[in-house]
């Protein structure tokens, strides 16, 4: 089928018939690989309005710690860990993680993303005691802690299950799994850039665990290792797979998708395959922008699409919004992560991110981590009508 018919048909799409007109990974990738970028997204756009219905674009404030850089995993696109030994080595104190916190609750913020490496020396009840204090102290703010990997590192040391270990970090105060970690769930993708996370099953049974706990979770994606359309396509399909499944077993599944390029500016995996940068990986933003536009038609389950600013910039996470994404990420505060590996801007104000929505044509809508709408308190400058651009003369 061609893309013309492909999208002619998905005009057709409702959320009472969405199993009828579901796209397969066929089609997909025929839309990805031959469609017009302004077809594609007029489509999106128009799923997510079908979607959402409404004219909001939702923001979260919050902030991100990165409480250890110790990790033995050694993917070869992160910049930011180091092995253990290293003398770069840093695991933050309690105090000085509720101090952050501390930081995100005088701007009105409400959840924390708190993720590190693979660290072999912290035993299991660092983390339990970590989660009781931080709770005790911020009852407000939600946890959202660690990554699928980190919950297998932590079930190895401490002897237990990934299931048990979700289970009692739960019971101690985690609110929510954030979905890193995944890339890209393809075996031979996941083989050549980060062999020692396991095959993408490891991932994707850690967080149906977490699922069937009640926890928040999130799917994410990278791409741009130089990887086939098809393997992007058969990363979608697993998520929209174990999305189905889990909501039919547990009402709970996935609650957004992000996906972004890699960063190849200061890695092992840049400096490996330096010379075909610049050709056959990474991704710039025409294929991101038609990345998110293929998700958003393509993941039909997962109600929210968020446009990555930190990868891509303000800029193009705003024509993101145009390509199907209906929420415009988090304030961040700060991000140690990905800008290690090249990104400049990590972190945005609250008004930075309302102020992108609004150019962008939609209304801005502060939310929660479960994507609750909270009070959004938009400035009456950012809400004046915008000048009209100066007429260039020739």
């Amino acid at each position: 089928m061609f893309w013309q018919e492909i999208l002619e048909r998905q005009q057709s799409w409702s959320k009472a018939s969405s199993s009828s007109y579901r796209l397969t990974e066929e089609e997909a990738v025929e839309l990805y690989r031959n469609a017009p970028l302004h077809e594609l997204m007029r489509a999106a756009n128009k799923r997510r309005i079908s979607m959402i219905g409404s004219n909001k674009v939702t923001f979260l404030v919050d902030r991100n710690i990165n409480y250890t850089n110790v990790c033995t995993i050694n993917c070869q696109f992160c910049s930011f860990y180091r092995p253990p030994g290293h003398k770069e080595n840093y695991t933050q104190s309690y105090d000085e993680i509720s101090q952050r916190i501390d930081e995100l609750e005088e701007i009105g913020g409400s959840r924390i993303l708190m993720q590190g490496g693979v660290n072999p020396d912290l035993e299991f009840s660092w983390y339990l005691e970590l989660l009781k204090h931080l709770q005790e102290k911020h009852p407000s703010i939600h946890l959202d802690c660690f990554s699928p990997i980190e919950i297998a590192g932590i079930a190895e040391v401490s002897n237990l299950s990934t299931l048990e270990v979700l289970t009692k970090l739960s019971n101690s105060g985690m609110h929510g799994l954030p979905g890193g970690g995944a890339e890209m769930l393809v075996d031979t993708v996941r083989k050549d850039i980060s062999p020692k996370k396991g095959l993408p099953e490891n991932w994707l049974r850690i967080m149906k665990e977490a699922q069937s706990l009640g926890l928040t979770t999130s799917a994410t994606n990278v791409f741009g290792f130089g990887e086939s359309l098809e393997n992007r396509v058969e990363h979608l399909a697993r998520i929209r797979e174990l999305q189905d499944e889990s909501i039919r077993l547990y009402d709970n599944g996935f609650t957004s998708f992000i996906a972004w390029p890699v960063q190849l500016e200061s890695n092992t995996f840049g400096k490996r395959n330096r010379g075909s940068n610049k050709y056959t990986l990474g991704a710039g933003p025409t294929e991101y922008l038609r990345h998110v536009a293929v998700s958003r038609l393509f993941l039909d389950s997962i109600k929210h699409i968020q446009a990555s600013w930190p990868t891509m910039g303000v800029e193009i996470a705003q024509m993101a919004l145009l390509c199907g994404a209906d929420d415009a990420g988090s304030t961040m505060m700060e991000e140690n992560v990905v800008s290690a590996s090249g990104t400049s801007k990590i972190s945005a104000s609250e008004r930075e991110l309302q102020n992108t929505i609004i150019r962008a044509g939609f209304t801005p809508q502060k939310r929660d981590s479960d994507y609750n709408e909270l009070a959004t308190d938009i400035p009456e400058d950012l809400l004046r009508v915008l000048p009209a651009p100066i007429p260039v003369q020739s």
